[in-house]
């Protein structure tokens, strides 16, 4: 198994207290129902179309440095989706379990920053709230955008 993929293995195995599932890259599943969420997807790809501040990064960037280690950086979303966005179930009551899942996952984060041992230095880590979707549904939820360095 490569770096990337035991990163994103490791990842996808991340326990966060109150998230009922976290899908790997091998099981994200096309729609999600209630009894799924709160669920997290571990996504190698961007997306959106539109990034935080309009920012658009290299999603895969390998470095080699002469006579040194051979490194790679990589962007990987990790999507934390609460539940449907709905008229009848506003943003404003789904805040404060947006919230407190948020920490949950920088506790369960903190225990394993480097994923295994995987990643040359602990993941860099970009907060983005919003409304995201996944299948044909929309979803209050949070886009936890980390930033690797593994070695090739």
């Amino acid at each position: 198994m490569t770096a990337l993929r035991t990163a994103l293995t490791h990842l996808a195995s991340l326990s966060v207290a109150g998230v009922s599932h976290n899908y790997g890259i091998d099981q994200i599943p096309p729609t999600l129902n209630r009894a799924q969420l709160p669920a997290l997807l571990v996504l190698p790809i961007d997306v959106r179309d539109v990034r935080l501040f309009k920012e658009r990064g290299e999603g895969f960037q390998t470095v080699a440095f002469s006579g040194g280690a051979r490194t790679m950086t990589y962007t990987v979303t990790h999507l934390l989706l609460v539940s449907a966005a709905s008229a009848t179930h506003g943003l404003q009551r789904q805040l404060p379990a947006l919230i407190d899942l948020i920490d949950a996952y920088f506790t369960a984060l903190k225990a394993d920053v480097t994923l295994g041992g995987t990643l040359l230095e602990p993941a860099h880590v970009t907060v983005e709230p919003g409304t995201f979707a996944h299948g044909e549904t929309k979803y209050y939820g949070c886009a936890l955008r980390h930033l690797w360095k593994l070695e090739v």
